[in-house]
């Protein structure tokens, strides 16, 4: 008996050994069940786990792995509560089935729970294949086994949720939009993540163990104050939780990009700062968003001052008491003011379109639309503003009707050709024409003017984009018409692009589906 109660002792400790070790739940499971059937001299054994509503072998001794599935009669029927009162009903003729089955001749079967707390989370099950039932002492021993398997069980569970949350929080860090970092408290980064990696361009593997300054080098400070002079000064000691600094940070390839970045401490048990994080986001387009409400405001106050200005002088001109004007004069003013004011009428309007556009607002009057002869009469009216441009138009005669919204088409077919008249002070000819292409058409307007060198073609169509040459910066304009005529085009559901080469001309081309959708 002695012996006995020492080989149990050893094979327990032998388990809790394998229980805090790096063995897989289905390596303690194994080694449980084996100690177990040796223990009580049967000669195989079960131990299934439950996994929702079922029951499910997870380890399995001198049964072979084909015949498994033959035990299944005896998962069947297990009752939830473990904690008391715990029977399978009929375990003992489903055995005997089974051992008929399998040809294993199964004799006497214990099963016992396996609990913690009152949820039962498996069975274990140890057979004979011969000698009598099994004794109450061997029942106590059996129950042994059975707590520990449902300790490793427990550990198990534990481990994975906390993986399953470490995974969640990695995964969260690694693929967040902000850029974030976690420091040592010398400064030392842990870890950064994607966003981060990609705003420095450093690796991810390279940033960590660097010291912070390394991946964080300022070129511009523009508000707060940097990690390293905070920390000198007493922070987060004093009090201040959260410190914020921005400006424009250098990566690794030199260039510069605008961030803020939101450091936060975090202090251990004994009020030791353990980890910084640092939150890095990229405000580039923020600080796009408003140079061009500056550009908006310095630009559409400029355009509307000019016209303004031009119409108040002539008006207070033609109205002094003091001098009567010839009519030829009275006339010539009047004709200004009608054209400042004509142009002043376009320029808001333009801003509301603008506004419209930028509030996904922009409606289209669908019907049909022959843009030939929409062509034709457009160049028609603006021959007569120009005496030193020939416009033409070249389209087959045959030409499609397509469906679209005529009075904004009209809009972008004139904003083409006074782009095309404004940027060939010259003169020369500009031409308007199209063909038939499969399901849709395409229209060209094309000049002989200065042209667009090739890096400004790809902004020419942005909003308050204007190109930078000698000409334009006497030109008059708020850089808004190729906007409105890219996003006319757009929701008609066409393209628009440019072809032009410095001093060689410029050509605009877009294309329209026939059938609106």
């Amino acid at each position: 008996m002695v012996e006995h109660l020492i080989r149990q002792r050893d094979y327990l400790l032998d388990i809790s050994r394998a229980l805090t070790s790096r063995l897989s739940l289905k390596e303690v499971l194994s080694r449980i069940l084996r100690s177990a059937t040796e223990m009580l001299d049967g000669q195989a054994g079960l131990i299934a786990l439950a996994e929702d509503d079922s029951f499910v072998v997870r380890a399995s001794y001198g049964i072979r792995p084909d015949v498994l599935d033959d035990f299944q009669p005896l998962l069947s029927d297990i009752p939830r509560n473990g904690a008391t009162g715990f029977a399978i009903p009929e375990l003992g003729r489903k055995v005997q089935a089974v051992g008929q089955v399998v040809g294993m001749g199964l004799h006497q079967v214990i099963a016992l729970p396996m609990v913690i707390g009152i949820d039962l989370v498996g069975v274990i099950y140890v057979f004979r294949t011969e000698g009598g039932s099994f004794t109450r002492n061997e029942v106590r021993m059996l129950q042994s086994f059975a707590d520990q398997a449902a300790i490793a069980v427990q550990n198990a569970n534990l481990y994975e949720s906390i993986a399953h949350k470490n995974r969640r929080h990695d995964a969260v860090l690694r693929h967040s939009a902000d850029g974030i970092m976690l420091l040592n408290p010398d400064l030392t980064i842990e870890s950064i993540n994607l966003a981060l990696s990609h705003i420095t361009g450093w690796p991810l593997q390279e940033a960590a163990g660097s010291y912070y300054q390394r991946v964080i080098h300022w070129a511009k400070l523009e508000e707060g104050k940097d990690l390293v002079d905070a920390m000198n000064s007493g922070w987060p000691k004093n009090g201040q939780n959260v410190l914020y600094a921005e400006g424009d940070v250098r990566n690794i390839n030199g260039s510069a990009i605008s961030v803020g970045i939101t450091y936060a401490p975090l202090f251990n048990d004994r009020g030791e700062l353990a980890t910084i994080i640092a939150n890095v986001r990229d405000i580039t387009k923020f600080r796009e968003a408003d140079e061009a409400k500056a550009t908006f405001i310095s630009v559409v106050s400029h355009e509307l001052k000019t016209p303004v200005s031009i119409i108040k002088g002539y008006a207070s001109t033609l109205s002094r008491p003091d001098i009567e004007w010839k009519r030829d004069l009275v006339m010539d003013g009047l004709r200004i003011i009608e054209e400042e004011s004509d142009r002043l009428s376009e320029l808001i309007e333009n801003l509301l379109d603008t506004t419209r556009l930028q509030a996904g607002r922009l409606t289209l009057s669908i019907r049909e639309v022959q843009l030939d002869e929409l062509a034709q009469r457009i160049a028609a009216k603006m021959t007569l503003q120009s005496d030193k441009h020939q416009i033409t138009t070249t389209f087959p005669f045959d030409f499609p009707i397509i469906q679209g919204d005529e009075e904004r088409l009209n809009q972008v077919l004139t904003n083409l050709v006074n782009n095309a008249i404004k940027y060939s002070p010259k003169g020369g000819q500009i031409r308007i024409g199209g063909q038939a292409l499969e399901n849709r058409v395409q229209i060209w307007v094309s000049d002989q003017g200065i042209g667009i060198t090739p890096d400004q073609q790809e902004f020419v169509f942005d909003r308050f984009y204007r190109i930078d040459n000698a000409l334009s910066r006497k030109t008059q304009g708020a850089g808004l018409g190729l906007y409105i005529v890219k996003s006319i085009i757009d929701a008609h559901g066409g393209n628009i692009w440019i072809d032009s080469e410095s001093e060689q001309g410029t050509k605009f081309t877009f294309t329209l589906p026939l059938y609106q959708q």
